[in-house]
């Protein structure tokens, strides 16, 4: 069977700040608000999207079973390795020798975990005891490109 979803991993690395010219009153995104003159902070990148150095690891969505949740093929994902799944989370977890991109969700009636697709032309997965199953880690962002490619 073709894996629903590929993930081509990236350790994050912190070694050099990424400081980047921040809006500091905010983009409107209704109706628009008279222009600043200036910028007057900047953010680091890697403070604003890096909670945990040491286990936060970058992938690049391969694939379109979470389409349903924002995130397409060749989107950037950051996954944190040192958190615990929460109900609904995105995870990322390995089942039976393969990486798969799936909502998180524990079914306490059945006893067992589910892990949901966001596109409706892909099955849930229910794991069961039967599985090589591992949650390998949480998305914490997802950051796209809105540059439209021909």
């Amino acid at each position: 069977m073709e894996p629903e979803i590929k993930l081509i991993l990236y350790s994050a690395d912190l070694s050099n700040r990424l400081e980047l010219q921040y809006a500091d009153g905010g983009i409107r995104a209704g109706f628009p608000s008279p222009a600043q003159d200036y910028l007057t902070e900047s953010i680091d990148l890697n403070e604003e999207l890096i909670r945990h150095p040491a286990t936060t690891f970058y992938a690049r969505a391969v694939g379109n079973s979470m389409t349903g949740d924002g995130i397409d093929d060749g989107d950037l994902l950051v996954i944190d390795k040192s958190l615990e799944p929460q109900e609904g989370n995105i995870i990322v977890a390995f089942v039976n020798g393969e990486y798969t991109l799936k909502r998180f969700h524990y079914d306490k009636r059945e006893g067992c975990v589910w892990l949901l697709p966001a596109n409706s032309d892909y099955p849930p997965i229910k794991v069961t005891k039967e599985n090589d199953f591992m949650i390998w880690g949480v998305l914490t962002y997802n950051i796209k490109s809105q540059l439209h490619r021909k």
